[in-house]
């Protein structure tokens, strides 16, 4: 009888548990809704607040025509080379700021001055010195991110306990092994999210980047859609912009879950 007692409230429990994972759609309905009913109610322009059926007919229309497809390919290609530099020239520059008295005392100054400069107020200095060209989309994307990850790197390394580099030299462990077997492993938790925080600043400041200087990409299509005063392909590219912001964070997210189960224990 205990059993069946234990058993009974496990379907309320899971469909508890299934309502609950779907509050997450509550806020973006509400604020389709709001749109929609702001929208049909006539007291703006089309042209200033486009209902959303205009919205997904741009939609179809840029996707069918295969310039959506394009545009995000542009992006999501600079997205990715900006990402895998900066990434790595944080990561390498995170471990050096942390275990070397030297580059600490000489770098860590101007580093943690750089870093508190927003990435789109150097973009005007990115033009002028790299032209508009692919490099500069690239370059910015990778001053974006290279702070995060330098940073989150650097910490994370800083906070494992002094014990474990105390027994790695008394071992003898060469720095490479110290590195890839003590410091990373140790310091993961917190480079992984410098690097989920990187890749969503990343994200951020390419989209300003095509906004002001590009002849492709999600922003492009943004500022010329503008120009040409079609609202609802900018809202379809801020939409998509969104959604891939949102994707790639998640994708992040999820990711840690997956490597630090032992975290929620």
């Amino acid at each position: 009888m205990s059993v069946l007692t234990r058993l009974a409230p496990q379907p309320q429990r899971l469909i508890q548990r299934n309502l609950l994972r779907l509050t997450w759609l509550l806020s973006p309905l509400l604020v389709f809704l709001a749109w929609m009913l702001v929208a049909d109610s006539g007291r703006y322009s089309e042209q200033l607040l486009v209902p959303p059926a205009f919205v997904w007919d741009a939609f179809k229309d840029v996707l069918h025509s295969g310039e959506l497809l394009e545009h995000i390919r542009f992006s999501l290609s600079r997205l990715g080379m900006g990402f895998a530099l900066g990434a790595s020239a944080g990561l390498l520059f995170g471990v050096a700021l942390a275990l070397s008295k030297t580059v600490e005392v000489y770098c860590s100054p101007l580093f943690h001055t750089l870093r508190q400069i927003p990435s789109i107020a150097l973009i005007p200095m990115f033009i002028l010195a790299f032209g508009v060209e692919e490099t500069f989309k690239v370059l910015i994307v990778t001053k974006a991110v290279f702070f995060p990850v330098a940073l989150a790197t650097c910490e994370g390394i800083k906070a494992i306990a002094r014990s474990h580099f105390e027994v790695a030299r008394l071992y003898r462990l060469p720095l490479r092994d110290v590195i890839v077997d003590v410091a990373f492993p140790a310091a993961a938790p917190s480079i992984v999210t410098g690097l989920r925080i990187g890749l969503s600043r990343g994200w951020m400041v390419l989209v300003a980047a095509e906004l002001l200087a590009a002849d492709s990409g999600l922003g492009q299509m943004i500022e010329m859609s503008r120009q040409m005063m079609r609202i609802d392909i900018v809202m379809v590219g801020v939409v998509v912009i969104g959604l891939f912001g949102f994707v790639l964070d998640y994708g992040f997210r999820l990711l840690e879950k997956h490597l630090f189960r032992w975290k929620a224990r």
